[in-house]
């Protein structure tokens, strides 16, 4: 078995719980699918929040799709000048047989901007 880590981010329009929600399952979702993940597979997950996004935790709903077994942590994050303002980041620890190389980063919404690099 690998130990690897996914990245993630997504922003979001507003601060609010629904906004919140919709795109931390979408970001959760889209990681899930495009890496070909099981939640049995998740070891642990870091969510960061921008200081702008603190309506509630993201890791709640990380708990409404299944990872009931996964530590889950949210922070916030570091505040840099001229920063990418509404952003929810992931780090997702994992153990499977997936090569590092083979693992896809997923940026959604404005959150693209952050990794021109990867589309």
């Amino acid at each position: 078995m690998n130990r690897y880590t996914i990245r993630g981010a997504t922003t979001v329009k507003e601060n609010t719980v629904e906004d919140i929600r919709k795109n931390t399952i979408e970001l959760l979702n889209e990681v899930m699918k495009e890496n070909s993940i099981k939640i049995q597979d998740v070891e642990s997950i870091i969510f960061t929040c921008t200081e702008d996004v603190d309506a509630v935790y993201p890791a709640k709903f990380a708990r409404e799709i299944g990872f009931t077994d996964v530590s889950l942590l949210c922070m916030q994050e570091m505040k840099v000048q001229g920063s990418l303002k509404k952003c929810i980041r992931i780090l997702i620890f994992l153990r499977n047989n997936v090569k590092l190389k083979d693992v896809y980063n997923i940026y959604l919404n404005e959150a693209k901007n952050l990794r021109k690099d990867i589309d």
